[in-house]
């Protein structure tokens, strides 16, 4: 399965209402593929708005790693890796936009 992020929406206290945002305004995401209804296991994370020294790159950096300029970019972008479900058959994205505010969706896959 793959899954693509096209923006998110949050409740907006000051207005009351419920404001979208697109996936150019996304910092940071991640999926767990296998959602309990519990804990959140961040299985892919990605860094969309990350600038080439930023998000996975510079954490390999700091560690003094080895990376994969590849696997890097790709997990820059708003298309999530290809998995397999897991046994409770639900997806949990969660998403941190430019101001740091999260969202959180929960999706039951298809059997």
């Amino acid at each position: 399965m793959r899954v693509t992020v096209h923006g998110f929406d949050y409740y907006n206290t000051k207005t009351g209402s419920v404001e979208s945002g697109g996936s150019d305004k996304i910092a940071m995401w991640m999926l767990d593929t296998d959602y309990d209804g519990r804990s959140l296991y961040p299985r892919q994370v990605f860094f969309p708005m990350a600038g080439e020294n930023e998000g996975w790159a510079r954490l390999a950096k700091n560690l003094k790693a080895e990376i994969d300029e590849e696997r890097i970019e790709a997990y820059r972008g708003a298309v999530l890796l290809p998995f397999e479900p897991g046994e409770h058959r639900r997806i949990a994205v969660k998403i941190v936009d430019d101001r740091g505010i999260e969202s959180l969706k929960v999706v039951d896959l298809p059997e």
